[in-house]
């Protein structure tokens, strides 16, 4: 018979034993090196398939626990992509690497931080009627979307299986959203509660769209996106009641992020300094620019649709004909057709935005801002060569160029001499850099955490002159919602304004130092060339340039 030591000895060496039989961890994957270019177009080409989520009932999955399972797969791709050296690549090759390095740590930051899927109920919005002025949706968007925009009806039977599949993405995505989202941020919650009372609307809208009555499958789908919708509203506003926390990032993330994800090379405190001083900036110019025109007739608005159809054909003419004349940029042949599909309507001036307040005096200015849709015809007439740089960049990082841009060339032009044959719309040139100084101002402070979306949305309200952000509240809480979901999006114009404006100077004085002209259209047509990709990294293939870039990537070894 066994002593109870002998049996105790027994049990403690059978544990031994086991506990050495225990699966050992996995073995760190060996990563070798490369500095060959096309390994790095075959791996962005895999992260962009691994970026789409897998799907669960029907839906991309955002579950926590797929994401666990998913991250060794992404440091995987991360690794490599760290393992390939470019630096003796030319400049166009590592900044295609710089774009990959950016995407990734897209993916890290809202794995870690921005959680859009858990504190957001707006990313949940899944049907969108209008195709965005910059390459993709602005702000977190799910990757089941119903681009409602895209379809002509009535539909074709080809079409309408393609409706048929993106609606029935609805129900279990708002389904899937009830479990995912588990966040504490108020304002985000509050406010994202309007984007999916929105898109019940929508649906309701699909209905009324010829051939859909007559369809039973459709008309049936459709009602199942609307029910389900309407159930997640319900659902959102009971949680509501719950909800406590701020919606920043705060000051250290937002930083982070603007450099390592949308390489800006700026910090928060230097975002501030620059807005406020555009501010102050554009509010003493437009006072200088009325005491200059004081003697001059004020502008008056277009007060019936067919004043405001004069005027916007005789401004669309007027922008196309000095791009071209006074050669600023390489005009193409889509620029006039894309710049007249936006060139909007008559609106009761009781019921005017800020934009379109704008537009009803000389709409030029806001046409300049414009030269996104010449971007985008440009993506579908003459997509890039480049596979990196062909589609829009992930998490919106093409922001410092596409807002930078549209929001430099609406001074550019001015200086260069667009209202030569009216001054007084200069003014409103003012009035927009300072609207949008101050509305990225507010977005500042509550990614800080030191005001509340509200609040913010009181700093955008009023520092815009003449009270133009009073007159209609609903563009107040679109863009500061937008931002508060997307941070350093607000900013955008004006950091990306600044950044396009330090690129212009650079590549002068590199001009000047050969002893070659500057000539404004070759300038935009290299940037033009570039891409649309961040403005930093088109600094850099400008100019050659790359200490900007090469600080950020620094900090993180």
């Amino acid at each position: 018979m066994k002593t109870l030591f002998q049996f105790i000895s027994i049990l403690f060496l059978s544990f031994l034993i086991l506990s050495c039989q225990q699966e050992k961890p996995e073995e760190p994957t060996t990563i070798s090196i490369s500095s060959n270019y096309e390994d790095l177009v075959t791996l962005f080409k895999e992260w962009r398939v691994f970026e789409t989520p897998p799907l669960r009932n029907g839906a991309p999955d955002y579950t926590a626990e797929t994401f666990k399972k998913r991250w060794p797969g992404f440091k995987k791709l991360q690794a490599r992509l760290n393992a390939i050296d470019a630096s003796n690549w030319p400049i166009k090759q590592q900044v295609d690497w710089h774009i990959a390095w950016a995407e990734m740590n897209g993916y890290d930051f809202n794995y870690h931080i921005l959680k859009p899927w858990v504190r957001d109920p707006a990313f949940y919005k899944s049907l969108w009627t209008y195709r965005s002025d910059v390459p993709a949706h602005e702000g977190p968007t799910n990757h089941g979307t119903t681009e409602i925009w895209t379809y002509d009806f009535p539909l074709s039977p080809t079409e309408k299986e393609r409706l048929l599949k993106d609606l029935q993405v609805i129900p279990p995505l708002n389904k899937q959203a009830k479990l995912n989202l588990t966040g504490n941020a108020k304002d985000l919650w509050i406010a994202g509660i309007r984007d999916i009372q929105s898109q019940s609307a929508n649906l309701k809208n699909i209905k009324a769209q010829a051939g859909v009555k007559e369809d039973a499958e459709l008309t049936s789908t459709i009602q199942s996106a609307i029910t389900s919708t309407d159930e997640f509203i319900v659902w959102l506003e009971a949680e509501a009641k719950t909800k406590t926390g701020s919606s920043g990032i705060g000051k250290k993330n937002y930083t982070w992020y603007l450099k390592n994800v949308h390489l800006v090379p700026l910090t928060w405190e230097d975002e501030v300094m620059i807005l406020k001083r555009e501010l102050a900036r554009a509010w003493s110019a437009l006072k200088l620019e009325e005491h200059r025109n004081r003697k001059l007739p004020k502008l008056s608005a277009a007060d019936s649709p067919r004043a405001y159809h004069k005027l916007a054909e005789r401004s669309a003419k007027s922008l196309i004909n000095f791009l071209e004349n006074d050669d600023i940029v390489t005009v193409k042949d889509y620029f006039d057709p894309a710049l007249r599909a936006h060139l909007g309507k008559f609106i009761k001036e009781e019921t005017r935005n800020f934009f379109w307040i704008t537009a009803h005096y000389d709409p030029r200015p806001l046409y300049s801002h414009f030269y996104h849709w010449f971007e985008l015809a440009r993506m579908d007439n003459e997509p890039h060569q480049n596979e990196i740089r062909r589609a829009p960049l992930l998490y919106n990082i093409f922001d410092s160029r596409n807002e930078g841009v549209a929001t430099a060339v609406e001074e550019m032009f001015m200086q260069a001499g667009l209202y030569d044959d009216d001054p007084r719309v200069k003014e409103i040139v003012y009035i927009m850099i300072a609207q949008r100084a101050a509305r990225g101002l507010g977005s500042l402070y509550a990614h800080a955490n030191e005001m509340t979306m509200e609040e913010a949305g009181g700093i955008h309200s009023e520092y815009t002159p003449r009270g133009w952000m009073k007159t209609e509240k609903e563009l107040l809480l679109f863009e500061q919602h937008l931002y508060l979901r997307q941070p350093g999006y607000g900013t955008s114009y004006i950091t990306g304004k600044y950044l396009v404006e330090n690129t212009m100077a650079e590549f002068a004085r590199m001009q000047e130092i050969k002893k070659e002209p500057f000539q404004l259209k070759y300038f935009f047509d290299q940037l033009n060339t570039i891409g649309n990709i961040p403005i930093a990294l088109g600094h850099w293939e400008m100019t050659g340039m790359d200490n900007e870039i090469r600080d950020i990537v620094k900090s993180n070894e």
